[in-house]
C-alpha cells in the first residue's frame, strides 16, 4: 500500500523548519512512500524547494498560481498524489521515524478509511506556566481528554491525519471556507471533511497514539494575548461550522461538558489540596479562553450568514 504524504508551505522565513519536516518524512521506515510538496503561491519558495527536493524520485513539487490557503493546498496535494492513502503533516512539525508505518498498520489491520495520530507539543521556547493541557488544541496539539488509543474519533488534528485517497476526494476534500488563508484565521478545517466522510461512510478516524509527530510551538504560541485571540477565532470558526454542517456541534459540546463538569472541578479539588501559582493561573486561564471562544461565536452570529459561504450541496451531503 503506497502512502503519499502532503506537506504544504508558503513562507521563506520558515523554510528551515519546513525542510526539517520534509526531511523527517523522507526518513520514514515505511515504503513505498511518496512526498507531495505544495507551495502556496510563493515562487521564491517554490524555486528553493525544487532545487532542494525536486530531483528525488519519490518527491513531487507543485506551486499554486496564487495564495489559495491551506484547505485548497491540501486538497490539491491529494489530487496530485498517487498513493492509496494520503497523509497530512504541518510544515512546522517533525514526524517520528515510524509515523507512516504506524498509520499504515491501522489501515491494514482494521481496514480503516481514515487514521490519525498523536500530535505532541514541542516547545521551542519555555512552556508558559499558565497554559492548561485542556487547551492544547489551540496550538494544534492533542489536548487532555482527546481520546483513547485506537478509538474512533470524529477527527484528529491537521498535523497528523490521513485518509484513503479515494474517500477523501469523494467527499470534496478540505472545505475552502475553513482553514488559515492570509489574514483569515478560520480554524477547524479537519472537522468538515471528517463529518462528510462519516455521513457518507458511517465511519470516523481511528486514533493511533503510537503514530507521533512533534509540533513546534514558537514564542508567539505561548503569548497570552495571541492565545486569547486564537480562542476568539476558534469560536468564530465554530459559527461557520454550524452553518456549513449543523451536525458538527455534538463533539465540541461534549468537550465543553467534560471541561466544565470534570476537568475544572478536578483542578479546583487539586488546588484546594495544595495551592500554587501555576495551578491558579491555569484555572483562571481556562475560564478566560472559554469566554473568548464564546465571544467569538457570538460575534460570528452577527458577522457571518449562510449566504457568505461557498457551499457544495453534494459535498455537504457526503455524496
Amino acid at each position: 500500500m503506497k502512502v503519499s504524504v502532503v506537506v504544504c508551505t508558503y513562507a521563506m522565513d520558515r523554510y528551515d523548519v519546513f525542510s526539517e519536516c520534509v526531511d523527517s518524512v523522507l526518513a520514514q521506515t515505511y515504503d513505498p512512500l511518496e512526498v507531495v510538496i505544495v507551495v502556496d503561491g510563493n515562487d521564491d519558495v517554490f524555486e528553493r524547494v525544487r532545487t532542494d527536493y525536486g530531483a528525488r524520485d519519490n518527491v513531487r513539487v507543485h506551486c499554486n498560481d496564487a495564495n489559495q490557503g491551506i484547505s485548497y493546498s491540501r486538497t490539491r496535494g491529494a489530487e496530485l498524489a498517487s498513493g492509496e492513502v494520503v497523509a497530512f503533516i504541518d510544515d512546522d512539525a517533525v514526524a517520528e521515524d515510524d509515523w507512516v508505518e504506524e498509520l499504515a498498520r491501522v489501515y491494514e489491520e482494521r481496514d480503516a478509511i481514515a487514521v490519525g495520530g498523536h500530535v505532541a507539543p514541542d516547545w521551542v521556547t519555555e512552556k508558559p506556566d499558565f497554559f492548561p493541557a485542556e487547551f492544547y488544541w489551540l496550538v494544534g496539539c492533542d489536548e487532555r481528554g482527546m481520546g483513547d488509543h485506537m478509538a474512533e474519533l470524529r477527527n484528529t488534528y491537521g498535523s497528523n491525519i490521513s485518509f484513503r485517497r479515494d474517500v477523501f476526494l469523494s467527499v470534496g476534500g478540505y472545505d475552502e471556507n475553513t482553514g488559515r488563508r492570509g489574514d483569515r484565521h478560520i480554524q477547524a478545517h479537519e472537522a468538515p471533511v471528517c463529518i462528510r466522510m462519516a455521513n457518507k461512510y458511517g465511519r470516523g478516524v481511528v486514533y493511533n497514539t503510537e503514530a507521533v509527530v512533534h509540533h513546534k510551538l514558537f514564542d508567539y504560541r505561548g503569548d497570552f494575548r495571541w492565545l486569547v485571540f486564537r480562542s476568539f477565532w476558534q469560536g468564530y470558526s465554530k459559527r461557520i461550522m454550524d452553518l456549513l454542517l449543523p451536525e458538527a456541534s455534538g463533539d465540541k459540546n461534549e468537550y465543553l461538558k467534560q471541561l466544565l463538569l470534570e476537568f475544572v472541578p478536578g483542578r479546583m479539588s487539586d488546588l484546594a489540596r495544595g495551592p500554587s501559582s501555576p495551578k491558579v493561573k491555569q484555572l483562571v486561564t481556562i475560564f478566560i479562553f472559554t469566554a473568548a471562544v464564546g465571544f467569538g461565536y457570538l460575534y460570528g452570529l452577527i458577522d457571518v450568514n449562510h449566504s457568505q459561504l461557498t457551499v457544495d450541496p453534494d459535498a455537504a451531503a457526503g455524496n
